[in-house]
């Protein structure tokens, strides 16, 4: 039996889905990167030697620990297959989290935007929902 294929099977094209990783930025932080084109992070990140991130299911619980009620924060978006050398290491209840131990660079932020907050906590881009 012959099984047709998708357009993109039949000219050899493959989509791949990596793994998207988040960085919680002040609105300083932010700017800084867009003017430098690479940062070495907050001053937590600074003090540890690596760039903190989080996964979609970890973004929340960042949020609400290190940033409860500050407004004006951005939320990059990175893809985690093209940041090396990226480590995962355990961290709050162990859980495996991404860190970053080189300057984060400007092109490799897939997409920056505003992570608003309310009475209720930050309220994240649909996409991460």
């Amino acid at each position: 039996m012959i099984t047709p294929l998708s357009l993109d099977e039949a000219h050899g094209a493959r989509h791949v889905v990596h793994m998207l990783i988040y960085k919680i930025f002040r609105a300083d932080e932010w700017r800084a990167l867009e003017t430098e084109g690479k940062t070495l992070g907050a001053p937590i990140d600074l003090a540890d030697g690596y760039i903190h991130f989080s996964t979609a299911a970890q973004a929340s619980e960042t949020a609400a620990k290190y940033f409860a009620g500050v407004e004006g924060l951005m939320l990059l978006a990175v893809d985690a297959e093209k940041c090396e050398p990226l480590k995962w290491e355990p961290s709050r209840g162990g859980a495996l989290f991404p860190h970053l131990y080189r300057a984060l660079k400007l092109e490799d932020v897939l997409w920056a935007k505003p992570l608003p907050c309310t009475d209720a906590g930050h309220t994240f881009p649909p996409e991460m929902q």
